[in-house]
């Protein structure tokens, strides 16, 4: 989740870049907008999809490489060696096969707020979590750590997009590029920027979310949707 205040800090109006988390087969198309954007209200989720299929349908995508492609095309440039087994880690030609598309599972979700106990999220495995989420205190400073793990082959230009509704109503969408990951043994950590809840009495109440993991060929990792609530305290427990 991301959200922002308005400058006068009411905030009854306010969310910005919102940011949460999500599993489940995807269909690869992009909720988000461009990073920072705020986008006009739409009166239902479906409304967005169609753009959004349109834009993904525009990316031209150039030619998938394996691997094992990656680490014997020009070895024996000695700069390109190098730099390949640095970015590679401790994979070695042998230990990979000819093709394999990559794996790559969020394994949990950390909510980070100053002077509050850290809040570990773990991404279920059979699907989306049930029932509230987690709820976060009005006007409270955080920021989102993922932890996630990279396995068989090389994942490029990994982003995250992230789209929440009140009320049916969308109120906030948000992307950001992550990143290339090589696989390794243990998993990455990525933490967002620093973010701000809204604050007032029309940012209370309960939220609906959908977060999606996507790579440069469109291949989702992760989808979640699930709800959160923002109040006028933490939950005492």
């Amino acid at each position: 989740m991301g959200f922002d205040q308005n400058k006068d800090g009411k905030g009854e109006n306010a969310a910005s870049e919102t940011k949460a988390t999500l599993p489940t087969t995807c269909t690869g198309q992009d909720d988000a907008s461009d990073s920072g954007e705020r986008l006009s209200r739409q009166p239902s989720e479906a409304s967005c999809y169609a753009t959004e299929e349109e834009e993904e349908a525009q990316i031209q995508l150039g030619p998938k490489w394996s691997i094992k492609q990656h680490l014997e095309k020009d070895k024996d440039d000695e700069s390109l060696r190098r730099w390949k087994e640095q970015l590679l880690g401790g994979v070695h030609v042998r230990a990979v096969e000819e093709v394999q598309e990559p794996d790559v599972k969020i394994l949990s979700l950390t909510i980070l707020s100053p002077g509050r106990p850290d809040i570990v999220l773990q991404i279920p495995e059979s699907g989306n979590p049930k029932g509230l989420w987690f709820t976060l205190k009005e006007g409270s400073h955080y920021h989102l750590r993922f932890s996630i793990k990279v396995s068989n082959d090389i994942v490029c230009g990994l982003r995250y997009t992230n789209t929440i509704w009140k009320t049916g109503i969308k109120v906030d969408s948000s992307k950001e590029m992550l990143g290339t990951f090589s696989p390794q043994v243990e998993p990455y950590t990525h933490e967002m920027p620093e973010e701000t809840t809204p604050s007032g009495l029309f940012a209370r109440g309960s939220y609906s979310a959908r977060t999606k993991f996507v790579d440069d060929d469109n291949k989702c990792y992760l989808e979640m949707n699930y709800t959160f609530d923002i109040q006028k305290e933490w939950p005492s427990k």
